[in-house]
């Protein structure tokens, strides 16, 4: 396959570093909106642990909070936590996009989940 055929992919990585990533499965407990910013919803998480985590999603404007409850989606949980607009996040929850016909701007973004219910804190691999 040649470098051309996706203009937007990123150079090759060894496996050892794509090793280092920690994607698991959590269920999604509660959902609101980021009460400091226009484009992030606050997501609860059960990821198996027994205190859980809260992620700062960008995906408000493709998702109602309620719509998201009790989904199981893939997240980064490996990823060091951070504060945005005041909010912790604590790992970072996977989606796909896609460019809609038209201008090239406008997108259409997916979260990832899983087909059939697995336990919280279930390793993706």
């Amino acid at each position: 396959m040649s470098e051309t055929a996706n203009p937007d992919a990123l150079p090759t990585i060894p496996f050892d570093l794509f090793a280092k990533l920690d994607l698991r499965v959590a269920t999604v407990k509660a959902c609101e909106f980021h009460p400091n910013a226009d484009r992030l919803l606050k997501v609860q998480l059960d990821d198996g642990t027994p205190e859980g985590r809260q992620v700062c999603a960008g995906i408000k404007a493709w998702y109602e909070p309620a719509s998201l409850v009790g989904k199981q989606v893939v997240i980064v949980s490996n990823l060091e936590p951070r504060t945005i607009r005041g909010e912790r996040s604590q790992g970072m929850i996977l989606a796909a996009s896609e460019v809609l016909p038209g201008d090239g701007e406008e997108r259409n973004v997916m979260v990832l989940t899983v087909d059939k219910p697995v336990p919280p804190g279930s390793k993706v691999s």
